[in-house]
């Protein structure tokens, strides 16, 4: 039986990645449209920093990328390396009017995009951050 580390003990444990109430308005959309979702964060060249959104399955992550935690119940997954440089920030998911990089997002024919927002943890938080997946 499959037991989701992120709902373990989930009233102590301190959350890696929030939702704004508009990238909620935009992904419940998108997950109507397209059904079960993903994100996936790169750490850089063409597809930039910026998240982008996929029907699950759209995109395999690499060997050793971190799942930080679940939007709106999809999983979203950062580059290993892009992790290792962020690991101590909390990420708001957020969207804005726009178009990202690359274009492959799922949000981009809405005229969106995806951003993320960062904030170190305090000491307190680090101490109960819910855990890292990574992708094996």
């Amino acid at each position: 039986m499959f037991c989701n580390p992120f709902l373990l003990n989930e009233e102590f444990m301190i959350s890696r990645i929030d939702v704004t109430d508009a990238a909620k308005a935009v992904i419940q959309e998108l997950a109507e449209k397209h059904g079960p979702l993903m994100f996936y964060q790169a750490g850089g060249c063409c597809e930039g920093t910026q998240p982008q959104c996929f029907e699950k399955g759209g995109f395999y992550p690499r060997m050793n990328d971190a799942m930080i935690g679940l939007v709106e119940g999809f999983e979203f997954w950062i580059d290993r390396d892009l992790f290792e440089y962020w690991q101590y920030s909390h990420f708001t998911l957020d969207v804005l009017d726009g178009f990202g990089p690359g274009g492959f997002s799922l949000e981009t024919p809405m005229g969106k995009t995806f951003k993320i927002h960062y904030r170190l943890f305090t000491e307190a938080e680090l101490k109960d951050l819910e855990p890292v997946i990574r992708n094996e």
